[in-house]
């Protein structure tokens, strides 16, 4: 009977080695700064995107439209294909 107690206690305390993680300490007044602030990541994240759709444009309009490339940015062709959509 005592060896089963003795490897129940041996159990318990692996179990609690096992599962407790150190808590990790922090000096007071420290501070983990960021490299590039999020606000700035929004905005890099909003003007590639925008650099994307335009280049995205120009090579569909132009490469596989067989168009001149700067056409998809003139307002004359959007225009013309809002009249198309809405049958003006």
């Amino acid at each position: 009977m005592a060896t089963e107690e003795k490897n129940k206690n041996v159990k318990q305390k692996k179990k609690q080695t096992k599962g407790e993680k150190k808590p990790v300490e922090k000096r007071p007044g420290s501070s983990r700064r960021r490299a590039v602030p999020i606000w700035l990541r929004i905005v890099l994240v909003l003007v590639l995107s925008v650099v994307a759709l335009v280049v995205g444009l120009m090579i569909g309009y132009g490469v596989i439209g067989d168009g001149n490339p700067l056409d998809a940015l003139n307002w004359s062709t959007w225009q013309h294909i809002i009249d198309i959509m809405t049958g003006n």
